[in-house]
């Protein structure tokens, strides 16, 4: 028989984190962050991580693992989420994996088999100075069905296909085959009455943030890492230093915060509508 894990999938905003805690208290489980900022030491209040008061004497893993310098990759959440969800069986308790980042979903426990290929600093430089579309008219041009997956997804992931493509001599759409899934499922999220109750909650979440310091934390990661690419490229860090570099207003900046957590929620419901066992949940 395979090893029961519970998934708690969602946008941001929905309720993940409670859910999962709440669960946890049930049934002696343990939580495995699968969100790509968590790791991250010092992101706090922009991506909305939960505090030791929240976590509620309830296990947390990966939070907090690694400075922001350090570029965690799939593969790495892959290993170290493994490892973790053996490590919580056997100590008899219930592995409960939460999180907003789909990817780390479909490579942990679906069946996308990762390519392991390892990053080229100096490709990934060149390709990041080049304009998203540029990359994706290659992309296009080397690999169809890899241009297909990746055209509507962040700059990140397109320079990561194009790296690959690259690396191995061969289109980023044949570097993984599918896989039997490692583990026993139970799949969850968050019931969501509708669309606008969501923005509602991101909404407020982000008025929230400025009263927990939003921009005394921007403030304080620029001064201790600089202009490092995982700082500026996380949501809510660069809407504010557009307010730090006097671009505009703070309440412009907070709109625009507001805007690209709303537009990152819908991506989230669209990669959640692709996992046939979240079909009851994500009809908004």
């Amino acid at each position: 028989m395979k090893p029961k894990v519970i998934a708690i999938v969602g946008p941001t905003a929905s309720g993940k984190t409670q859910l999962a805690i709440d669960l946890a208290k049930q049934i002696d489980g343990e939580v495995i962050s699968a969100d790509s900022r968590y790791v991250y030491k010092g992101f706090d209040i922009a991506t909305a991580k939960p505090t030791v008061e929240e976590q509620d004497g309830v296990p947390h893993h990966l939070i907090d693992i690694i400075e922001p310098e350090y570029d965690y990759s799939v593969a790495d959440f892959y290993d170290d989420a493994r490892d973790k969800i053996f490590e919580i069986i056997q100590r008899g308790k219930m592995p409960i994996i939460a999180g907003g980042t789909g990817l780390y979903f479909r490579v942990l426990l679906e069946t996308y088999d990762l390519p392991r290929v390892e990053a080229n600093p100096e490709l990934r430089a060149k390709l990041d100075l080049r304009e998203k579309e540029d990359l994706l008219e290659e992309l296009k041009s080397l690999d169809l069905k890899g241009y297909e997956k990746v055209k509507n997804a962040n700059k990140r992931r397109i320079v990561r296909a194009l790296e690959v493509t690259k690396t191995l001599g061969k289109p980023f759409s044949e570097a993984s085959v599918e896989k039997e899934p490692e583990f026993d499922v139970e799949w969850m999220m968050p019931k969501i009455e509708s669309r606008e109750v969501l923005y509602n909650r991101i909404n407020k979440r982000v008025d929230l943030m400025v009263e927990q310091g939003i921009v005394e934390e921007t403030q304080n990661l620029l001064k201790k890492h600089g202009r490092i690419k995982n700082f500026v490229c996380t949501i809510g860090y660069k809407e504010i230093l557009t307010y730090l570099d006097g671009e505009c207003t703070l309440e412009e900046a907070l709109d625009k915060l507001k805007q690209h957590s709303r537009n990152y929620a819908k991506r989230q419901l669209t990669w959640f509508r692709k996992n046939d066992a979240l079909k009851d949940f994500t009809n908004i």
